[in-house]
């Protein structure tokens, strides 16, 4: 039985999306304001740092990040095609348990040994919940 082909503009639009939540979930419209109290910095020390910082290298690492991401589970539901049903609820609900059996356990493992505010992974790991669900939702529906 021939694997389907993944959808490339798929790819890149859940990609895209991914991105843009990041860009949204960390900002005034949503919760830059709790994150940076719960790194233990002023936002005055956060705009120094990003000051000093190469923005457009985070920037364009930061969605291959997203490109990547989305090009695995695009994979993924290509090869589980066959077996599982598609389509949106599909894509999210395989999004969701991305999270849950990938990302979840990793990163609330590393915050505990890390020392970070349980709120702060909470921040962070919502945010891969949100974005990993949209992926999918997106790669699944879009075939």
């Amino acid at each position: 039985m021939p694997v389907p082909a993944v959808n490339w503009l798929a790819v890149f639009v859940a990609a895209i999306v991914m991105f843009i939540l990041g860009g949204l979930w960390y900002s005034p419209v949503l919760f830059v304001k709790k994150w940076v109290a719960l790194q233990g910095k002023t936002e005055e020390q956060m705009r120094a740092e990003a000051a000093s910082a190469n923005m457009p290298l985070m920037y364009i690492s930061a969605f291959v990040c997203s490109l990547i991401t989305a090009i695995v589970m695009a994979h993924i539901l290509v090869h589980m095609a066959s077996i599982m049903p598609t389509g949106a609820v599909h894509g999210a609900f395989f999004g969701f348990m991305a999270w849950l059996g990938f990302v979840a356990p990793t990163t609330y493992a590393t915050a505990m040994f890390s020392g970070k505010p349980k709120q702060l992974w909470l921040i962070d790991s919502m945010y891969y919940l949100v974005s990993f669900m949209l992926a999918g939702l997106i790669l699944a529906a879009w075939r």
